[in-house]
């Protein structure tokens, strides 16, 4: 059965990015350390790797599309370039709606206006089948993880320390995580969590 998937990668004191965010480093200072085990050509982590790109649709949060909240621009066309890696469709939340922005590989940018479960929706029906990830950033996850619409969070833990910056788990609380998996490897602890449904999703 479909499910709704998580997969990102926090520091050991819990964020996703680092402090000082802005166009030059998109994820604060020594954020881009957290993700050294996804572009480092090591076999160990190359199953978890290959999951976050297993989902028929993605849904991610406007701030993780664009740098608008630092340098407006209406051409902007995503930090990835024309191939961006998802191959699918994605689901962007905004406030500002948007044509569907359609990329090289099959990605399509879907701009969404009405919240977390119109973006859920548009997504399971474009996922054919397939599981829906979320994609981040944390803000748009600790959405999903407070209103009970997530199944599956995959943990990648960091051996860093930001201090301060992007927190996961902020303000979300009555959610029941039940460890399913973990391993770690040269770089990063991989720990995947199922989440007990609740009446209220």
């Amino acid at each position: 059965m479909a499910r709704v998937t998580c997969d990102v990668t926090i520091s050991l004191d819990g964020f996703v990015a680092g402090p000082e965010q802005s166009l030059e480093q998109p994820l604060g200072r020594g954020g881009e350390q957290l993700h050294q085990w996804q572009f480092e050509a090591r076999d160990d982590d190359a199953a978890e790797r290959a999951g976050i790109l297993e989902a028929g649709a993605y849904i991610m949060g406007r701030n993780m599309f664009s740098p608008e909240r630092w340098a407006p621009s209406g051409s902007w066309r995503g930090w990835w370039g024309e191939d961006p890696p998802y191959h699918a469709p994605v689901f962007v939340l905004t406030h500002h709606e948007g044509e569907p922005l359609a990329m090289e590989g099959g990605t399509v940018f879907n701009f969404v206006t009405g919240g977390i479960r119109q973006a859920l929706q548009l997504a399971r029906e474009a996922a054919g089948g397939k599981n829906v990830a979320i994609a981040g950033g944390a803000s748009t996850i600790n959405q999903f993880l407070d209103a009970g619409l997530l199944d599956e969070l995959r943990l990648h833990i960091s051996p860093k320390l930001l201090g301060s910056g992007e927190r996961l788990f902020e303000g979300v609380s009555g959610q029941e995580f039940i460890p399913r998996s973990s391993r770690s490897t040269g770089l990063v602890t991989h720990v995947i969590y199922d989440l007990a449904p609740r009446e209220s999703a």
